[in-house]
Formats: C-alpha cells, sequence, structure tokens
C-alpha cells in the first residue's frame, strides 16, 4: 500500500510524513512537492506535484491507493487546485482520499470554510472513498505571536472573550496518521479540536506566568488590530483577514467540545501551557 501526502515539505506535511515512517516502510510513503530537491530530508520518495499544475499530478500519483491531500495555501485558488489534484486521482487509480478541511466547515462563519465546502462537495461527488478532517486551529497561529507580545509588553487581537479549542499543529499531523494507517475511517467526518478551550486573555495570562512580566490582553477594534498586523509587515490580504477571523472567534467560531481529536490519537491534546513554552524565545519544543 503506498500512502502519498500533498504539500510534504509544509510545516504539517513534514510532521504527518514523520508519523508515516514511524508505522510504515519507507518504501510505502511517498511525498509529492513542487521541488523535490527540498525533500530530501524526508527519508522517502519524493514526486513532484504542482496544484496548478495537472500535468504533474498524474504522473506523481502513480501506484498510490491512499492519498493525503492538504489543502493548498493559496487562498482563492484552492477549489480549481483541488479539482486537479481530485481529478488526477481518479485517473491514477487512486481509490481513498483523505482531506484536511475546517472545523465545523458546513456551518462555520469564517471566510475561509467556503472553499473548504466546495472542495469536500467535489470530493464526495468523486466516488473516491472519502475521509474528511476538518481541522480546527492549530495553537501555533496564536503562539507564533508570543515572541512579540513579550517584545511589546502586550498580546493583542480582536477576539474577545470568545473560547478557542485549538490543539498542536502535531496533534492534526498524528490524527491524520492514524487515519491514513489504520481501517474503518472511510466515508467518516470527523471534527477536530483541543481538548480545552481558552481566550486569549487567558492565553496572555499563561505567558505573563511562565515568563514573569505583565503581558495583557488588549482586545482591539477590527480596524486597529489590522492596522497593527500591517505595520508588523504582514502582507495583504492578511491583516484585514485575520482581524475578521478574530471578530468570529469572538462569536464562538473555533469552540468545539467534542473531543474527537484526542480520541482519534489515543492522548490528550498538547495543553496551552505546553505550546507556549515552544513558542517563547530560546525554548525548544517538547
Amino acid at each position: 500500500m503506498k500512502v502519498a501526502v500533498t504539500g510534504a515539505t509544509g510545516q504539517l506535511g513534514r510532521l504527518v510524513i514523520e508519523g508515516l515512517r514511524a508505522k510504515l516502510p519507507a518504501a510505502d510513503i511517498v511525498a509529492l512537492v513542487r521541488t523535490p530537491s527540498k525533500a530530501a530530508d524526508l527519508g522517502v520518495e519524493a514526486r513532484e506535484a504542482d496544484y496548478s499544475r495537472p500535468e504533474t499530478l498524474s504522473r506523481a500519483l502513480a501506484g498510490v491507493e491512499t492519498l493525503l491531500l492538504i489543502s493548498s495555501s493559496e487562498v482563492g485558488q484552492r477549489v480549481a487546485q483541488h479539482r486537479h489534484v481530485i481529478d488526477a486521482a481518479k485517473a491514477a487509480g487512486v481509490t481513498r482520499v483523505v482531506y484536511t478541511s475546517l472545523l465545523h466547515a458546513d456551518r462555520s462563519t469564517l471566510s475561509l470554510a467556503t472553499e473548504h465546502v466546495e472542495t469536500e462537495a467535489l470530493m464526495r461527488a468523486s466516488g473516491l472513498r472519502v475521509t474528511l478532517l476538518r481541522n480546527g486551529w492549530y495553537t501555533e497561529n496564536y503562539t507564533g505571536s508570543v515572541g512579540s507580545a513579550v517584545a511589546h509588553g502586550a498580546f493583542i487581537g480582536s477576539a474577545g472573550d470568545g473560547r478557542i479549542a485549538s490543539a498542536a499543529r502535531a496533534d492534526y499531523a498524528a490524527a491524520a496518521v492514524a487515519v491514513l494507517t489504520t481501517p474503518g475511517h472511510e466515508g467518516k467526518t470527523y471534527e477536530l479540536a483541543g481538548d480545552s478551550a481558552y481566550t486569549l486573555a487567558e492565553l496572555a495570562a499563561e505567558i505573563t506566568r511562565q515568563t514573569g512580566k505583565d503581558i495583557p490582553y488588549r482586545n482591539l477594534p477590527p480596524a486597529d488590530f489590522a492596522a497593527a498586523l500591517r505595520g508588523a509587515g504582514l502582507p495583504a490580504p492578511w491583516p484585514e483577514a485575520l482581524a475578521a477571523i478574530d471578530v468570529e472567534v469572538s462569536k464562538g467560531a473555533l469552540f468545539d467540545d467534542g473531543r474527537a481529536l484526542s480520541s482519534l490519537i489515543g492522548r490528550p491534546t498538547t495543553p496551552l501551557a505546553a505550546s507556549v513554552a515552544a513558542a517563547l524565545p530560546g525554548r525548544s519544543s517538547p
């Protein structure tokens, strides 16, 4: 059984490949990447596969039985790119596809949900055996700002008191590995989120606890938060997009208490304290 992973040199993809190597022979794993030379350290076969170049996809998927389609990072182009992959998978004889979607995509108010819902529909209509991993937020999406918060003396956002049931990227990778390497997941949709939810004020309090510095959470109007992100050098359209996401977070868009993720991976999800510790300057990941 050959298992292929798209986006294998990305942050999630690398973790999935690492997890697969602990479960399967390296010869049964294929890393699908735009630039195979960048995958030389993965220890598995790397094949060129560009979401936007369908001619690369059919070759890349030859002999593959199970495919993990990690959603494209190019917002606005995802549906077309994912369609290319799905069509190539059918043509190549792939029988099972696992897709990384968005938490509660079918009812989510996040603007990111639209392309995921359209991709899910394409997959269901493909005739392939499908599993949907509706991933919640990566804790790293917020802890990536820990260093800046410590440097500037505050954690900023527009999420109000919204509770965020995020999990570490490694937790979501472990879920993908579990689904790819064990039976019984075809036709299922998993709503994946962290075991414990927190507000950004609670995140700031954890940073304060671990650093010994007073790091308050400052809830800003969305326009002010977007302006701060632009000032920090974040390119368009992300400042406005992230501010809009935070507004939806304040309404509960990233909350889930089903604990499907910890059930799937057979352990608790990574605690917020561990993720904060890993993000602090001079610390290493636990």
